[in-house]
């Protein structure tokens, strides 16, 4: 097998091991494409010395045994690698840590292999990538522009197909604004998912580690592995539930209204994000207009209200110590926290709160939100000449989905086909209420996928030659948490009890018949006409029915409100399978009409006039 041309995404590195190919062989190849880095997307490459412990961990164990065997990663130099310095871009602010940090620990012993410590704005303040003394990190397919910030090393390192994945962090933006400049996969998991323990902090209660990866099935795997809960962490939070599973549509997607759009000047990527809601209309969706004004005005809290009191409390005994070894640009914004007080905070927490309330009801009408990752790109020059006004267009998507608690995927969306930043690719986000990570993901992959042509990161390798995320979840994962439910009646869809489904979160998975063992009656009495089935062992037939899935923590209620003599039992279906569904006691028949050669509710309404 040639090395050199092996694409790192997991499902080709499992596919070189299980054939022969040693991890040691796979790890050579990889430092030998991050010795190649003339982006600046390093800071701290390791040696051979320092990657030994991590092979010999490997050594006798079973590929298959281990779900990330030998994926080589990154990390961003401001999480921390046992006896690796960790400068979150800052040379003074350096120190070397004794252990791990705790997500590091997990993705280790998943068999995963660290190579480098990546670039980033400093003190992972920025959307850019410049603002570091390591070097401006550099666009993966034009040096001239940015790569994205502050997460941009990471960023870069995977899509130069030098590690299969990496991990940023992500405040404002900056696990996602990195993947639309480079053609990836950027995942903000829900917040305190991934542990924060051994992370320097920006803004400690709105920050969350990200992934980059080439797939959201690569995203997936690794958020299964490192998503542990951490009693050490104070913010960590186990994952719940997702709920009802819209990725598979029919869905409901928000888009923002014409006046809430905002692509400074750059008509490419506009007619990529036209583009982008007819793609997820094609998937199944229905776009549905949503204001932006709430979130916007969330947004502006992160960098103009006291939340940036948050960063300087992060470093505040250095900043105050040695204020000349922080950029410029860096510095300004977080020694603005300074001048907050604590009525501001209370102030602004208020607000936050309200504006939350009005933000959130937009999920009542729709599965997912729909928006450009950014609005548009700019060269490095043109930053570095005007870094807080350029940096702050690049936020403009991105820095309300924190302090909101909404999980995000950027995916990429197609490469600009005119203009200064002609043949950059570029990107859209999925955006969900917490603890939807997995639905947003699965629908990341079909909006990936429904792009067949594109590369992988800035690689050669294709996109279409990996597996998509499929529906079995990884070990690790959360789970739906929800029920299945079968109804036959005023349950269905358009009839007058469809609502008890509706205003629960229900989602219809399709029209079944079941199996050919029930007699249906349309039973006497009660203000609303009902249908009763009972299976019976002969004289029966299959009759029409819907199945939806209702999440878990409704099912309860929405079983306590059925009146006698129904009640919820298990229906065989015409496949053979057993779904919860609606049965009928058979004293509860009596009086009633037998309706079973019509076999569907449906068609007794209608011959009812």
């Amino acid at each position: 097998m040639n090395l050199s041309t092996l694409s790192f995404d997991i499902a080709n590195l499992q596919a070189a091991y299980a054939s022969g190919v040693t991890v040691r062989a796979v790890i050579a190849e990889a430092m030998r494409r991050c010795a190649s880095d003339t982006n600046s997307a390093f800071i701290h490459r390791l040696t051979d010395a320092e990657i030994e412990p991590f092979l010999a961990h490997l050594d006798g164990v079973d590929p298959a045994s281990l779900p990330l065997y030998g994926v080589p990663f990154a990390l961003k130099d401001n999480i921390d690698l046992a006896h690796i310095p960790t400068t979150a871009g800052c040379p003074e602010f350096a120190y070397t840590p004794g252990e791990s940090a705790f997500l590091i620990q997990q993705l280790v012993a998943a068999g995963a292999v660290p190579l480098g410590k990546a670039n980033l704005d400093q003190f992972a303040t920025g959307l850019n990538g410049t603002r570091s003394p390591y070097g401006a990190c550099q666009n993966a397919f034009n040096p001239d522009f940015v790569s994205g910030g502050s997460s941009s090393g990471s960023a870069v390192s995977v899509a130069k197909g030098w590690v299969t994945f990496s991990l940023g962090t992500d405040t404002a933006g900056s696990g996602r604004v990195p993947a639309s400049f480079n053609n990836l996969v950027g995942l903000k998991p829900t917040i305190g998912l991934l542990s924060a323990t051994g992370v320097v902090p920006a803004c400690r209660s709105v920050d969350t580690v990200s992934i980059f990866a080439l797939t959201a099935a690569d995203a997936q795997a690794v958020l299964a592995v490192a998503a542990v809960p951490d009693e050490a962490d104070a913010f960590s939070r186990a994952a719940k539930p997702f709920g009802v599973d819209f990725s598979a549509g029919p869905f409901r997607f928000g888009v923002p209204r014409p006046q809430d759009l905002a692509f400074f000047g750059n008509d490419a990527a506009a007619a990529l994000f036209a583009e982008s809601v007819e793609r997820l209309k094609a998937l199944g969706g229905t776009a549905v207009e949503i204001d932006l004004t709430p979130f916007l005005e969330a947004a502006r809290l992160l960098y103009e209200g006291p939340w940036v009191a948050e960063r300087y409390v992060a470093i505040k005994d250095f900043i105050d110590a040695q204020p000349e070894a922080v950029f410029p640009p860096v510095r300004t914004i977080i020694e603005g926290g300074k001048a907050k007080t604590a009525a501001d905070a209370f102030a602004a927490s208020y607000k936050l709160k309200a504006l939350k309330r009005v933000c959130d009801a937009v999920w009542k009408d729709i599965d997912c939100l729909l928006t450009p990752t950014a609005g548009t790109i700019y060269r490095i020059a043109d930053m570095q000449a005007d870094p807080i006004r350029l940096n702050s267009n690049l936020g403009y998507y991105t820095n309300f989905m924190n302090l909101l608690d909404y999980a995000a995927v950027a995916v990429p969306a197609g490469f600009q086909a005119s203009g200064d930043a002609q043949g950059l690719p570029w990107g859209v986000t999925l955006a969900a209420p917490a603890f939807k990570d997995v639905p947003l993901l699965r629908l990341a992959d079909r909006f990936h996928r429904a792009q067949a042509a594109l590369s992988l990161g800035a690689t050669a390798a294709k996109l279409a030659d990996t597996p998509a995320i499929g529906t079995e979840l990884p070990k690790g994962s959360n789970t739906a948490g929800t029920v299945k439910v079968a109804v036959c009646g005023a349950h269905l869809s358009g009839l007058p009890l469809n609502w008890q489904l509706t205003q629960r979160g229900a989602r219809l998975l399709g029209a079944v018949q079941s199996a050919p063992e029930y007699k249906f009656y349309a039973l006497a009495g009660g203000p609303v006409q009902r249908p009763g089935m009972v299976r019976v062992a002969e004289g029966g037939a299959a009759i029409h029915m819907e199945v939806w899935e209702l999440p878990a923590e409704h099912f309860g209620s929405f079983v306590d409100g059925i009146p006698a003599p129904l009640g919820i039992g298990k229906v065989k279906l015409a496949d053979g399978s057993w779904v919860s569904g609606f049965v009928c006691e058979a004293i509860g028949v009596e009086g009633g009409t037998d309706i079973t050669a019509l076999g569907s509710w449906r068609a007794w309404l209608a011959r009812q006039g």
